[in-house]
């Protein structure tokens, strides 16, 4: 390679493709650190938005009966780091963990980021499907469906019941039940809302249906009817397809969706849709 050749890749590698922008990232208030630190490892100017506050279930009982027979189960799907994370601990309080679960028992997950909360309890799923959407597993789950029994640990309100919906009809037998909850945060942080006003965000991030519907009440509550006018110049980006539609029903847009549906496909959606303002 050419001496000015190599001075091209290395101007390119040292590139910051988000550099003198300006990122809204909505997560759970739990989840903030590690895309907030992604999106700055790009250049971009990080807001944060907490638009989720991930607690328990109204009620733990549904839950613990099943993790009390769950050498029952051939299956356990995670739809979430937060379902995994809530399994984990109330099967900890009867002496047991994902880990050492009984052999027939296989745990599909449902996203890379859930893979990697199960990886970092010891356990190596055992189906992910290529696409990190619900449908994709049930298109490309191992099992026919027919005769076996599903663990399905979910958020109690607001959530999809397509998995437990299509294996039902595929003949399964389904135990769906409330893992956590997740709810609205009482307020936004003032130097996000600032940023806002002053027409200095140039995209913002969602990574779930619900984040994009807090979103929608929080602006609401602090703006007033006329919050979407402050939404004019940002570019709505969406982690997969159904925050698109949550996104089309609150924002009547949709600027990029991520491909894949994760959050490096999400930083991508952010870099292109930017690029393209």
């Amino acid at each position: 390679m050419l001496k000015w050749d190599v001075i091209k890749v290395m101007s390119l590698e040292l590139t910051l493709p988000l550099e003198g922008r300006t990122v809204v990232l909505t997560r759970a208030q739990e989840q903030q650190g590690e895309a907030h630190e992604l999106f700055k490892a790009k250049g971009a100017k990080v807001f944060d938005l907490p638009a989720l506050v991930i607690g328990p279930p109204d009620q733990w009982a549904p839950l613990d009966d099943a993790l009390e027979v769950l050498e029952d189960f051939h299956w356990i799907i995670f739809s979430s780091s937060n379902g995994v994370r809530a399994v984990e601990a109330r099967l900890q309080r009867l002496g047991k963990t994902l880990a050492s679960r009984a052999n027939k028992l296989k745990i599909a997950a449902v996203g890379r980021k859930t893979a990697i909360s199960l990886e970092h309890l010891g356990v190596s799923p055992d189906f992910v499907p290529p696409k990190f959407v619900a449908d994709s597993l049930i298109e490309h789950f191992p099992d026919s469906g027919l005769g076996i029994r599903m663990l399905i640990p979910r958020v109690q309100s607001g959530g999809r019941t397509v998995l437990a919906d299509a294996f039902g009809k595929a003949g399964a037998k389904v135990v769906e039940v409330a893992a956590y909850e997740s709810c609205c945060p009482k307020e936004m942080p003032e130097e996000t809302v600032q940023a806002f006003i002053k027409k200095e965000v140039d995209a913002i991030a969602f990574t779930s249906g619900k984040t994009v519907v807090h979103t929608a009440q929080l602006m609401l509550k602090r703006l007033g009817a006329s919050w979407k006018g402050t939404f004019d110049p940002v570019k709505v980006i969406s982690i997969g397809p159904q925050t698109s539609v949550s996104c089309q029903k609150y924002f009547n847009r949709v600027d990029k969706e991520a491909d894949p549906h994760d959050l490096d496909g999400l930083i991508q959606a952010c870099i292109q849709s930017i690029e393209n303002k």
